[in-house]
Order: structure tokens, then sequence, then C-alpha cells
């Protein structure tokens, strides 16, 4: 089925979306949307060296790998608080992420990004569907990203899909990191991604964690900053699938196989709670 673009004139503000997340409650109907939404967008240089900065990346004059989430956030906001979009945001789980770079990250735009969801399908646990994102420039597709989110309790017909398990690699500890309390709210303030659960233990508790969590696109983007001399500046996929919440504030235990086109990494607590775990390779 072709998808039917509707563009906006520029990014949705965030406020106003957040609001809608927050009175949105109860599941209204199995059906995805057949629109997807895309505008123009350039990269506002601080919100790049806040975003580096707490991430751990480098300033190598390349956008970090999974900057584009950022970019993108605005657009997933609004597009996951559409009337017609059937699941509440809040509650929402995501359960993996896989980007794949085109071509390198270079330069502040303006570049086209676009966000859809598609590929619904029955899950143990409720419902899954991917949140596709994309990024052009002039020349074309730039980058890519999927995340696949579970909604709980929802009920599509269908097979549940097993996904195939990688035969392990041996892993060695690459890096470590303690985890301060206030990540959430610097990773909010560099990706404007306020969800509750990441930002304080009170807020957090209210959705049943003890303390507060670190995103999951924080340990992945934080990850592949340690990862850096293990990827090229482009033409590869990073999969990752989120496992234990990390607490915070917490210490994360980074194990990766050697250097080489394809490897395997695990992100771990001190006392070896799974976190993360997932793989990259190199593509033409």
């Amino acid at each position: 089925m072709a998808i039917e673009w509707r563009d906006l004139p520029s990014s949705p503000p965030l406020p106003g979306l957040f609001l809608r997340a927050a009175l949105r409650r109860g599941i209204h109907g199995t059906t995805l949307p057949t629109f997807g939404l895309r505008t123009q967008v350039r990269v506002d240089p601080m919100q790049a060296k806040r975003y580096r900065e707490v991430c751990g990346f480098a300033d190598t004059g390349m956008l970090p790998p999974t900057f584009p989430h950022v970019l993108a956030f605005p657009l997933q906001m609004k597009l996951l608080t559409e009337p017609d979009f059937p699941f509440p945001l809040l509650g929402l789980v995501h359960l993996s992420n896989r980007i794949r770079v085109i071509r390198p990250l270079g330069g502040e735009g303006p570049f086209v990004v676009s966000v859809q969801a598609n590929n619904l399908q029955p899950h143990e646990k409720g419902a899954l569907f991917s949140l596709l994102i994309r990024l052009e420039d002039q020349l074309g597709l730039l980058w890519e990203g999927e995340s696949r989110i579970l909604c709980r309790g929802a009920k599509v017909p269908g097979p549940i899909i097993e996904r195939p398990q990688e035969d392990p690699l041996e892993l060695t500890e690459i890096d470590r990191w303690t985890v301060p309390a206030d990540t959430g709210r610097a990773y909010a303030r560099a990706s404007g991604d306020y969800n509750p659960i990441h930002l304080s233990a009170p807020s957090a508790k209210l959705f049943g964690f003890p303390r507060a969590i670190a995103h999951g696109l924080w340990s992945k983007a934080r990850a592949l900053a340690s990862l850096s001399d293990r990827l090229p500046r482009a033409g590869y996929v990073v999969e990752v699938r989120f496992q234990k919440p990390l607490l915070l504030p917490g210490e994360a235990r980074l194990y990766a196989s050697a250097p080489a086109p394809h490897g395997q990494l695990s992100l771990r607590g001190a006392d070896e709670v799974p976190h993360m775990s997932g793989n990259w390779h190199q593509v033409g």
C-alpha cells in the first residue's frame, strides 16, 4: 500500500504534544495510520554539542550516528499522538532499535526527515509495531532507523514471529561507566525526550519503576561512542535489543567482540544484569 505523506512546514512544538500524550488513555483499535509525516529540519549546533557531551561522542565534524533520532523526535511524538493512532503513547515499550548509516552524516542541513508506522504484528505480551525514520539530503537517502515498539494488552491476529538468534561471539570488556542520577534529565535536555520514567525517582515510581531509568537510545548512543574505533564513517548497520532497565544512578560495562566487519556487543550492569545486546555489520 502506498503511503500518504503529510508535509509539515516545520517540526511541531513539543509542549502541546506532551500534554496530548498525558491525556490519552486506552487502546482505540488495532489499525495503524496509513499516512506518514515529514518536514525539513536543520541541526542546532548547540543541541548537537549537548548531545555529544551527554552521550560521550567526540566532535569529529560529523553528526553522531544516533543523532537523527533527535531530529525526528517531534515528528514521532506527533504521529504517536494523532487521534487515529490506536495506542496510547504512555506505556509503550521500546524493545529494539536498528539504524543504517548509508553515507557520512556531515553538515547541518537542510535535511528532510520522515516518520511512519507499519509492520503491526502480535507479540506474546500485546501488539508490536515499527516506527520507521528516514533522513534525506539533496542526494537522497542518508540514514534510516527502525524502532520496534510494544503496546501491552493490544490484540492483533496472526502468528507470533520469533526473531532468529545469532551464534554468540567471544566478547571482552572494552569500557565501563558510572551513570549519574541526572543522566535522564541531561539526555532529555539534549534530545527533547522528557518521558517521566527517565527524569526522577518520584516520576518513575508512578509507572512502576523504583528509580529513574536510562533512555534506551542513550544507552545505544553511549555504546556507539565507545565503539567508534570499530565502525566506519558510513556503510554499516547497528541493531540492539533493550533488556533490563538501567536504573539511575548506576554502573554499566560494555562488552564487544574483536574489531571486524561484523561484531556483537553487550551492555551489562556491575552485577552482570543484561541491559542491552546487539550487533553491527558493514553493508555495501
